[in-house]
């Protein structure tokens, strides 16, 4: 018989080829490229850079690791967005996190600060961002705050954001124009990060400053429309920024003093630049804290005054009552003898005598003001 006759199905033939691709070999005997892990959900952006340019490709976070340590002034960025602890497990497995670092990168709320885990220095942020209202309401939220979490090793830096304020996007694209501040290495960014919530918290500032004008005017006015319910929810609110913003002046100014373990000194200006813009915030949410204090001492006292007015009315009314009462009630006792009880016209003369009394009395109350 002719082999050459003989005809293989076409679903035997690939079977070959699908199980050399299977093992890595193409039919040839030639690799087959592996192919590329997908990043998880949690993982918002991953890239290499190097010497200050961003590498083309969006790579998986190892991937991206391991290429960073075979080259010089080379280094990853990884952000993530509110990560699971699978996600955040692994990625603590792939860039030699401690179990302690990797929880604390769990949990949100932490209060601004700088720490060191052997290699690894932690930097935590406060975020906030302003909810725009078309009032203020006793229930308005103001000022909407997370934080993010900035962990610089020597090839690696991790940015771990909790809530939907302060997004790292404008971040990322605004380092990436600088590729001469970029070429510092992973401080780079941890400067970017902290000058982008510096600016955000100056932002907001703006943005609280007009609520503050319009409070203001509204407690002063002569209708005095505002509520003070409103003024304390503005209060509340105003203290919640003040405890993002002030608590991170202190780390700041732990990096400017270390050396060694801190920014390279090509950054120092920088952050220098930083921690005045935080000054310059910091006096404001002050001021703002004193301008909110004086505003409702103000509403109270203008409320106390207003029940003042108040109290000094009801008087007047009881005492313009009090005379009819009092006339009624001496001719309510019913004695025998009593003048003008044979009168025709005691009656009619009675009634007269009782609004004349309060007329009277009403003219001398709205002149001293309290009618």
């Amino acid at each position: 018989m002719d082999r050459s006759a003989v005809r293989i199905p076409e679903g035997r033939r690939l079977l070959p080829s699908l199980l050399a691709r299977l093992l890595g070999r193409a039919d040839d005997g030639a690799a087959v490229p592996a192919p590329r892990r997908p990043n998880p959900d949690a993982v918002v952006d991953c890239a290499v850079y190097s010497a200050g340019r961003r590498e083309p490709g969006r790579p998986h976070y190892a991937d991206a690791y391991a290429r960073a340590r075979r080259h010089r002034r080379s280094f990853v960025w990884l952000g993530l967005h509110e990560p699971g602890p699978a996600v955040m497990a692994a990625v603590g497995r792939t860039f030699g996190l401690d179990e302690l670092t990797v929880a604390q990168a769990l949990a949100d709320g932490h209060r601004p600060t700088v720490q060191r885990h052997g290699e690894v220095t932690l930097l935590v942020l406060r975020t906030a961002s302003y909810v725009e209202h078309a009032e203020l309401t006793d229930t308005s939220e103001v000022i909407d705050t997370g934080d993010v979490m900035v962990f610089l090793g020597d090839r690696f830096v991790i940015t771990v954001r909790h809530g939907a304020a302060g997004a790292l996007a404008p971040v990322r694209a605004d380092i990436q124009a600088r590729p001469g501040v970029l070429a510092e290495g992973p401080w780079a960014v941890g400067y970017a990060v902290c000058a982008r919530m510096v600016d955000l918290y100056l932002e907001v500032a703006e943005h609280l400053e007009k609520d503050l004008e319009r409070v203001e005017e509204s407690v002063f006015a002569r209708d005095r429309s505002a509520d003070i319910q409103h003024i304390y929810q503005l209060k509340r609110e105003v203290v919640e920024f003040k405890r993002a913003v002030l608590p991170l002046q202190a780390p700041l100014r732990t990096l400017l003093e270390q050396r060694g373990d801190g920014p390279p000194p090509a950054l120092h200006r920088w952050f220098v630049d930083v921690e005045g813009r935080l000054t310059r915030a910091v006096d404001r949410i002050g001021s703002y804290d004193d301008l909110l204090n004086s505003i409702l001492q103000s509403r109270l006292a203008q409320l106390a005054v207003e029940q003042n007015n108040d109290m000094r009315k009801i008087a007047a009314w009881a005492a313009i009552a009090a005379v009819q009462t009092a006339v009624a009630g001496i001719y309510g006792m019913n004695f025998a003898h009593m003048p003008e009880l044979g009168w025709r016209y005691g009656y009619p003369g009675a009634l007269a005598l009782m609004a004349t009394a309060a007329l009277v009395l009403h003219r001398l109350f709205r002149r001293s003001g309290w009618l």
